[in-house]
């Protein structure tokens, strides 16, 4: 069995790992790329095998990172199963086709305005593309061994990260080597979702980085969000709060509506202003088994948020100027409704935007959480006059040390670890806390380089 490193590797984005045999290729995960421009190009780039050679997917999570380029795949001439967890299914249902939406909305309004390169620009894929990827895909119970292709034997456990997030465990039946995925690495005290599960056995484990030099700020969100949303509309401001649709969104919105119910900030109208976040909603009410939160706590988020669903309400709502709290993605400001609401907030000192965790390198959230005195948005630059905030406690990611307390509550001894999901540094750190703490052999992978396992 051969593993070759196809995207996720130096960055945060892009996630894709090949296995693969004599006779059989299985894709884990399947990632756009996202952040500072020459990552983005790289999903215009052929991919790196023809993708009618790979006979099934498995996927790790839904975020886009790892399940973005699913719909390109497939136009591309993919023609097998596309397997997952049933939260991640259902999930994907919402995001592949958003995403399609998005691409041909941002290419339309390039077009409009003039400020793309191409005389005509086109999306990477469509939302008819998106929904002709999710006929592929095939959902599974967490712990229920399936066969995608011939002599891979894949069973999916709990990661923690996101609803239906999962560690994917691969075993060769020719060599009986187990491979481990560790996807996306959840917290071990997380306001709503549940820790991740323990590994018990991998030969090679590919574990992320993305926080590999540091630790989450021992802070106190509840009092963070307190003072910003209480001093923000005291001067009759607006609170955007940029957020991943799965996960984030429905973090935020229980935070905020907990606060109100305990007095502690004013009662004011709370938005949710994304299409994909409110159906992801729906779906984290209805899986409300596999996350902390009890039926009544989901009602709470349900009951007390306005929901806008149309561009038409969208309009409306970035019209107001009274104190009211606005959830948008995406939550590092680089596509979607929120963009308008920035290019309306940003430039007014009463408003506050609140970002809520890890902001990858080269995306406009990186930009403002660095200070920027300005943005580009739309072909125009916008000047940042808003406070700005990072409630980096929130991040749905483990930090190194929650990282490596979940590897050692299991009972691996993997012969070879590799590490993925990760800028340069913070991959390089991780790859030495793991060799320090347990005496593992680690390394840090280039991209596109084959190992045999």
């Amino acid at each position: 069995m051969k593993l070759r490193f196809l995207g996720g590797v130096g960055t945060v984005t892009g996630s894709r790992h090949l296995l693969s045999d004599a006779g059989s290729r299985l894709l884990v995960d399947c990632g756009m790329y996202q952040g500072v421009k020459n990552l983005r190009r790289r999903n215009w780039a052929p991919f790196p095998v023809e993708p009618e050679t790979i006979n099934a997917v498995v996927l790790t999570h839904a975020h886009i990172d790892h399940s973005g380029y699913l719909p390109a795949l497939v136009k591309n001439g993919f023609k097998g199963k596309i397997y997952c967890s049933k939260a991640t299914h259902e999930l994907c249902r919402v995001l592949l086709p958003d995403a399609g939406y998005l691409q041909e909305e941002d290419a339309r309004y390039a077009f409009r305005k003039g400020f793309s390169r191409h005389d005509h620009p086109e999306p990477l894929f469509t939302e008819k593309d998106a929904h002709e990827a999710l006929r592929q895909f095939e959902s599974v119970h967490y712990h229920e061994a399936i066969e995608p292709v011939k002599g891979f034997g894949v069973t999916f456990t709990p990661a923690g990260h996101i609803l239906g997030s999962s560690c994917v465990h691969v075993r060769h039946k020719g060599s009986d080597r187990t491979v481990v995925f560790s996807g996306d690495v959840g917290r071990q005290n997380d306001v709503i979702m549940r820790p991740p599960e323990p590994i018990q056995k991998a030969d090679v484990l590919v574990c992320e980085s993305t926080y590999g030099d540091r630790l989450h700020e021992a802070s106190d969100p509840d009092g963070e969000l307190t003072e910003i949303i209480t001093r923000t509309a005291a001067r009759g401001g607006i609170v955007l709060m940029p957020a991943f649709a799965v996960g984030r969104a429905q973090m935020l919105l229980y935070l905020v509506h907990r606060l109100m119910a305990q007095h502690k900030i004013p009662k004011m109208p709370v938005y949710l202003n994304s299409p994909m976040a409110i159906r992801a909603t729906e779906i984290f009410m209805r899986h409300h088994k596999e996350h902390k939160l009890s039926r009544a706590e989901c009602e709470l988020i349900d009951e007390h948020t306005e929901y806008v669903r149309t561009a038409d309400e969208s309009i409306e709502l970035n019209n107001r100027r009274f104190p009211c709290i606005i959830v948008s993605a995406s939550g590092m400001a680089s596509g979607g409704r929120v963009l308008h609401h920035l290019k309306t907030l940003l430039p007014n000192p009463r408003n506050s935007i609140v970002f809520a965790g890890f902001q990858a390198p080269g995306t406009r959230g990186d930009s403002l959480m660095r200070g920027a005195e300005s943005v580009k948005i739309h072909g125009e630059y916008w000047p940042v006059k808003a406070e700005v905030h990072n409630i980096d406690s929130l991040s749905a990611h483990g930090d190194y040390r929650e990282i490596l307390e979940w590897l050692s509550q299991g009972s691996l001894n993997p012969r070879k670890v590799y590490i993925s999901h990760g800028e340069a540094v913070p991959s390089d750190v991780m790859r030495k806390r793991i060799r320090d703490r347990f005496g593992w052999d680690t390394e840090v992978p280039e991209l596109f380089d084959e190992v045999e396992v």
